[in-house]
């Protein structure tokens, strides 16, 4: 069975190494100030699909980003992992927007990319930690949705069963093609990149680079496609800060400080000590 499979996929900064200029007076974040990594659970997701794709030969991944254009690092890495086309969404319009605005502007370019049968993503992502935006989008097109997705067990006769993770422990959900699948931290991670694949691509490049660099196209650059608002034939109304309920009344930089500290030696008593406290705060136990 030959599959189109969309993988949704996200730059976010990495809150390993937050500081004061985090964010912006206004409450998003200031992405320039952090570095930039692949969306650990979106690699989850981009696992997934690639073991569809080798369990039903002739599948085609396609990975879908939105962001500025260096985001399309993120498409380049998952070139070098094995999806076959990436497609940056990027366009002023889509600053600042939350996750409703995000969900419809990635719905908008799911509709334009047509025909598909299973979308991906991770469960959340490291910078919002909300969790809502693979719902919404399969709210958005209308789509069946299982979440917290950890292992695929079985796809035939348009029909998937996945085995997901609930509080404590899991259980068996099988739906049907199309849907909408996001992808947790339990499932396999995503193998390491090709060398062959990362030859290849690592000098594709979308229209706004090239532009940017004055290089002249090449091969590798037709898997990249961009597109903006009017490509996808999006509501600027619904996009943005325009298009995003959610507001930011305040940030707040918070630092953490040790009011007291104590020091214990390997001494038999001392760990009793240290032991007896822990348990009487109910740090531990």
């Amino acid at each position: 069975m030959e599959l189109n499979i969309i993988v949704l996929a996200k730059q976010v900064p990495d809150t390993r190494n937050v500081g004061r200029q985090a964010m912006n007076a206004d409450g998003t974040v200031n992405r320039s100030a952090l570095p930039a990594i692949f969306n650990p659970e979106d690699l989850n997701a981009l696992e997934q699909a690639l073991l569809i794709k080798e369990a039903n030969p002739g599948s085609r991944i396609t990975l879908l980003t939105m962001g500025p254009s260096r985001a399309a690092d993120v498409l380049r890495e998952g070139l070098y992992r094995g999806a076959d086309a990436g497609i940056l969404l990027s366009d002023r319009a889509f600053a600042g927007a939350d996750t409703l605005a995000t969900s419809y502007a990635l719905a908008a370019a799911i509709r334009k990319i047509g025909k598909f049968d299973i979308i991906l993503c991770g469960r959340q992502a490291i910078d919002g930690d909300t969790a809502q935006v693979g719902p919404q989008v399969a709210r958005e097109l209308g789509l069946p949705q299982v979440t917290y997705t950890r292992r695929i067990m079985q796809l035939e006769n348009n029909k998937i069963t996945v085995e997901r993770s609930i509080e404590n422990g899991v259980e068996v959900v099988e739906a049907p093609l199309p849907l909408l699948l996001t992808v947790d931290g339990a499932a396999a991670a995503c193998r390491p990149r090709n060398a062959y694949r990362l030859l290849r691509y690592c000098r594709a490049a979308t229209a706004s680079e090239r532009a940017a660099s004055g290089k002249p196209a090449n091969a590798a650059d037709s898997v990249l496609v961009e597109w903006n608002l009017e490509s996808v034939g999006g509501d600027a109304a619904r996009c943005g800060l325009s298009g995003s309920p959610t507001k930011v009344k305040k940030v707040e930089n918070v630092i953490f400080q040790a009011k007291e500290s104590k020091r214990y030696t390997a001494d038999d008593e001392q760990i009793k000590e240290l032991v007896s406290e822990l348990l009487a705060n109910h740090t531990i136990g």
